[in-house]
């Protein structure tokens, strides 16, 4: 989707003109993938706009810098700081953040050490990301012939830019065989994830998600939605799921920040059918919590 400029972008704890935020192109993190980032939201609500869950973002972004020995120069609640006064710099009432921490320019090689870590936040508005039409009514998609990242080769842990090339080659092979998003396999044959997106399956009544065990990024977006199930009333399973798991299934639907919560009605040409009366019901609790409408959850919104 396209980006939709605004006036400033948080670099390294200054603010500065969007189109002035540049960096080196022998920056370390250009060539080699070396980075680890974020992806937020903001939403409108009767109280004015607020953050979903930014602290527990902030923490996983800190988290990826460990796994990846990255040493970042700002602490979590400087970066969730920024991220607030950067929002109401910009004037925006909903947006999405993509904060990121990345090695700079000064060295080139595999050796990342003696490279300086460079910090950015961007805000702009954005849309639904696998469409509205989809959001409503369901998109379609296949499963990749590229099997998601071993834990021992990346870690699935972090959320890592270099990764993401195994997502782009997936979702590009979707894109071209007419499908609107892939889901992956990991190397040993189960159900991992989406390109971007964590993976449910709804059987009899109770919901089914891959666990860390099959290399997913543990997502907050998943971890907010077994929450809500579970406090709705929902048996939810953590296991190992196989295609036929997908082909079967009652309901299927993707989660993320980009992509929120998005029913799938189609895998491999096996119909599954329009968003079921479980995904329904998760996808309107959702939106209430992240807009402010439902106070039981209110500790996941921090104002700006």
């Amino acid at each position: 989707m396209p980006i939709e400029k605004v006036e400033k972008i948080w670099l390294n704890g200054e603010f500065v003109d969007w189109d002035k935020a540049q960096v080196h192109v022998l920056t370390h993190a250009l060539h080699y993938g070396s980075g680890v980032f974020e992806g937020i939201r903001a939403y409108e609500t009767p109280s004015g706009t607020a953050v979903f869950r930014l602290t527990e973002h902030m923490e996983r972004l800190m988290d990826s810098a460990r796994i990846y020995l990255m040493p970042v120069p700002y602490s979590t609640e400087e970066l969730i700081n920024a991220t607030k006064e950067l929002i109401r710099v910009n004037k925006l009432k909903s947006c999405y953040i993509r904060p990121i921490a990345f090695r700079g320019y000064g060295e080139m090689g595999l050796n990342p050490l003696n490279s300086p870590v460079d910090v950015a936040i961007a805000t702009w508005s954005w849309g639904t990301y696998l469409g509205d039409e989809g959001l409503k009514n369901g998109i379609r998609a296949m499963i990749s012939s590229f099997s998601r990242i071993d834990p021992n080769s990346l870690p699935p842990a972090a959320k890592a830019t270099g990764q993401y090339i195994n997502s782009i080659l997936a979702k590009m092979e979707a894109i071209y065989s007419n499908y609107e998003e892939a889901i992956m396999l990991n190397s040993r044959g189960f159900v991992s994830e989406g390109t971007g997106e964590n993976l449910f399956v709804v059987k009899n009544g109770v919901i089914h998600t891959p666990s860390t065990s099959a290399s997913i990024l543990e997502g907050i977006t998943r971890d907010t939605v077994i929450e809500l199930a579970k406090d709705m009333g929902y048996e939810v399973v953590e296991r190992d799921l196989v295609r036929s798991d997908l082909f079967l299934a009652d309901e299927i639907f993707v989660t993320g920040t980009a992509a929120e919560i998005t029913p799938i009605r189609e895998v491999d040409k096996r119909e599954i059918g329009k968003p079921g009366p479980v995904t329904t019901a998760l996808q309107n609790k959702f939106f209430q919590v992240v807009k402010g409408e439902d106070d039981t959850y209110a500790h996941w919104l921090e104002h700006v």
